[in-house]
């Protein structure tokens, strides 16, 4: 247990004490000033790889944390990578979760990256007949179905009934009939003979082969299209020649076959397309002038397969930046540029990528300048400045659905040094299943390298095609509730012309019905979708957890990661259309009424003077506060910034909500004195000035960018070591890391890039020295700071502590 002393206690000394039977963290509670910071709870990264067993010994066992390495052995539910519970054991009522004051929901990523260790997902094909399924609600075959009758019938017995169906029409003794060529003869213990030899029936991720009753059409082909910006300010910052750059180094990482296809479009106040048709001794540019009524100007050699147009497609690319470069264009036809590329892959559907660097200005769903209003005029309201986090019109929302609709998932990569509304722009991807990549201000220097791999790993990443997914429930619970980058067309499915490995939908729960303790219930995630080598794909995730009538299990089994991106989402969703302080409120209270339904019903320290938090959620009140005072609810960022904070988190996997609000820190300056420490990245420092040293370097890594911070009084040996400088001053801030022939610069590099591996994204480097206005940008972070934005990390506890008395005493 952790604490703080009251008034009546100051002079005794901090006393930690834990109580085995609750996991409860507890101690004394006073002033500020009588706190020992290093008694308060902070996050300690595992040093060693945890080994997971989905079950053991029949019964779901409590999965690592997200942030954490760790390998999973599939044992019948499917791996928390790819669907995480808020709380690992279901309240029976609607009534004791109320009391828990925790929330249900789920945290899917069907897609999700396995550890290398790990198995691969088997793949079973049922030929024609198709994977197994309940002939009333359609759920898929799983391990909690019982077979009876010598595996003749699937008996759906009334715990059975709720796992594997979630249908509420179900009733006890609900059966199937076992498909006559599915038939196996069970053993002494009741079980098939086959279980083990048969994935879906003993694995809680399976992926099916989908057979013609789920083609509409047949599965697309792999198409790429991509269109450039080549207006004069994206042609004058280089991002022209970039975005170029970046394509011609990726089309090796396409997809081989036939089946795979490209186009390329550049843009600026017209439209240019180009005909990559391999019998033309060059490519040739088709130009559409109009941007109010856009078209396609041919209907094929638009979008050709690359193996016909490999070298065609490399002189273009090769040509755009020389072809461009003395253009006095200033204007961007952005949407007349994506609507045009749209009806070019209409007939395909494919992922759009799109290279766009100054406000769309002009032609279909032109913009204005509404961040400059906002700096312009003081006296506007916030209810009138969040306007500008919401799109200004409906006229992208209205393209997305129509892009949805035809299987077009648009990504957009913002290479730019102004503003260029992203609140309304990043609409697209959003119903597109798509994401926004955000280079702000854009160098063509520090920027290359990460404006390739983050394009190499959009192209190389585990994706799928024109998918559909649904999720299913045991009786007694039902979906809410879908948020993240998709399109919705019914209550019960997401469509999702896009997804991949990163992308997350998170899933509100709620009870209908009481659920009977000691059984369980279960969840089904569904993803139906195409490879983009073409094949037709059912991934299935059955997760099956104890049912409980005790309040105490729940808080047992609560799982902090996923019940604080559920705030994170939560917060973003609401941020444009609230004000920030009732935004910071509800999600201070989300935490307020867990902790105080956990003080008041299960602590077992019964003294009012003592905060007392249940060991699961302990660093629930750092990780609240570092919420509130993150990127997306501060006032004192540029509106496109908090607009890319809130579409970033709309789609951010558990992994990463984690690191967004509250970074990993480290010391940098004296990696060479571990020599024998085996581990790349060293251990975490507080995000807490009282440990940052005037003659220290630390990096600040959130899972999209480093900082790396340099204080005022660095050993000089240090800066020769790792930048070949002698003083703060000479360094740059715009820097590209180079390894240099010694220990220190090794280190660091290996370090960096093991980040980089840990995050699957390059995060570019950001200098920050103290003094300068560069180390403006770093302090923010320390989030356990008083600071203009909210408390400090001990007053935080504090309030929070006598929040509770308060509620107590009510």
């Amino acid at each position: 247990m952790f604490g703080m002393p009251p008034s009546s206690l100051l002079n005794q000394s901090m006393a930690a004490t834990i109580s085995p039977a609750m996991g409860q963290t507890g101690a004394p509670v006073a002033g500020p000033s009588k706190i020992d910071p290093n008694q308060i709870p902070h996050p300690i990264p595992s040093s060693s790889v945890i080994v997971h067993e989905t079950r053991i010994g029949n019964q779901a066992s409590i999965p690592p944390p997200a942030t954490g390495e760790y390998i999973v052995s599939d044992t019948g539910n499917c791996s928390p990578r790819y669907m995480r519970c808020s709380i690992n054991q279901i309240a029976c009522t609607v009534d004791l979760l109320t009391t828990s004051g925790m929330q249900l929901a789920l945290l899917v990523q069907p897609l999700a990256l396995p550890h290398p260790s790990e198995e691969p997902i088997q793949v079973v094909d049922f030929g024609e007949s198709g994977p197994v399924r309940c002939s009333c609600c359609k759920a898929y075959i799983n391990p909690f179905m019982k077979f009876i009758d010598q595996g003749r019938q699937v008996h759906l017995q009334f715990v059975w009934s709720l796992i594997l169906f979630g249908m509420e029409v179900h009733l006890p003794g609900f059966t199937n009939e076992t498909p006559r060529d599915y038939h196996c003869n069970l053993g002494p213990d009741g079980r098939r003979r086959d279980v083990d030899e048969r994935p879906e029936l003993c694995r809680g991720t399976v992926e099916f082969v989908a057979t013609k009753e789920f083609l509409v059409r047949e599965p697309m082909p792999a198409v790429y299209f991509f269109l450039i910006d080549v207006s004069m300010n994206a042609v004058q910052t280089g991002a022209s020649a970039a975005a170029c750059s970046a394509i011609s180094q990726v089309i090796t990482d396409l997809p081989e076959g036939p089946r795979t296809m490209v186009g390329v479009a550049t843009f600026d106040s017209t439209i240019h397309f180009y005909n990559l048709k391999r019998a033309l001794q060059q490519p040739l540019m088709l130009i559409v002038p109009d941007v109010q009524d856009v078209y396609t100007p041919l209907e094929t050699d638009i979008i050709v397969p690359v193996s016909e147009c490999r070298q065609h497609l490399e002189l273009l690319l090769e040509s755009i930046p020389t072809m461009f470069q003395n253009n006095r264009t200033a204007e961007s036809a952005f949407g007349a540029a994506i609507k045009a590329a749209f009806l070019a892959m209409k007939v395909t559907g494919g992922k759009l990528l799109v290279f766009q660097s100054v406000l769309p200005s002009i032609g279909i769903a032109a913009l204005s300048a509404r961040e400059a209003e906002g700096r312009t005029n003081v006296s506007l309201s916030e209810k009138e400045a969040n306007k500008f986090l919401q799109p200004a019109d409906k006229a992208f929302k209205t393209m997305a659905i129509e892009f949805a609709e035809y299987q077009v998932c648009v990504d957009i990569f913002i290479t730019s040094q102004t503003y260029v509304d992203i609140a309304s722009i990043s609409v697209i991807p959003r119903t597109t299943g798509g994401q926004v990549y955000y280079y702000y201000p854009f160098s063509a220097l520090s920027d290359l390298a990460k404006l390739y791999n983050d394009l190499r790993w959009n192209i190389a990443r585990p994706q799928g095609l024109e998918a559909l997914m649904r999720v299913r429930c045991s009786q007694g619970i039902q979906v809410q509730e879908y948020h993240g980058n998709f399109c919705k067309r019914i209550p019960t499915d997401v469509d999702l012309p896009g997804i991949d490995c990163d992308k997350t939908i998170m899933v509100t729960l709620k009870h209908d019905d009481k659920l009977h303790d000691g059984s369980e219930c279960a969840f089904q995630c569904a993803l139906l979708y195409t490879t983009v080598y073409g094949q037709r794909r059912i991934r299935v995730a059955t997760l099956s957890l104890p049912v409980t009538s005790m309040l105490s299990n729940l808080f047992r089994a609560a799982d902090l990661d996923t019940q604080f991106t559920c705030f994170l989402k939560q917060a973003a969703s609401e941020i444009p259309s609230s004000p920030l302080l009732l935004v910071r409120e509800r999600v201070t209270g989300l935490c307020i009424n867990a902790l105080l339904s956990y003080r008041k019903f299960c602590a077992t320290v019964s003294s009012s003077g003592q905060l007392i938090l249940p060991e699961a959620l302990k660093l629930l009140p750092l990780y609240t506060l570092a919420l509130i005072k993150s990127t997306g609810l501060r006032t004192d960022g540029k509106i496109d910034e908090r607009s890319f904070w809130i579409n970033y988190v709309s789609s951010l996997s558990t992994t990463l909500a984690i690191p967004l609000v509250y970074p990993r820190m480290f010391a940098i300056h004296d990696l060479d004195s571990k020599e024998n420490d085996r581990s790349l990245v060293p251990p975490t420092i507080p995000l807490n000035s009282e440990h940052l040293s005037d003659e220290g370097i630390y990096l600040l890594e959130n899972g999209q960018d480093c900082l790396v911070h340099i204080g005022n009084s660095v050993n000089p040996d240090i800066l020769q070591q790792l930048f070949r400088v002698s003083s703060v001053d000479q360094i740059p801030t715009l820097f590209v890391l180079q390894q240099h022939d010694n220990l220190l610069s090794r280190k660091l590099n290996e370090m960096v890039n093991e980040i980089r591996r840990q995050r699957c994204s390059y995060l570019r480097l950001k200098l920050s020295k103290k003094g300068d206005p560069s180390g403006m940008v770093f302090y923010p972070y320390m989030v356990e700071d008083k600071s203009s934005m909210g408390l400090s990390y001990v007053e935080f506890l504090i309030h929070i502590h006598r929040q509770i008395q308060s509620k107590m005493a009510a």
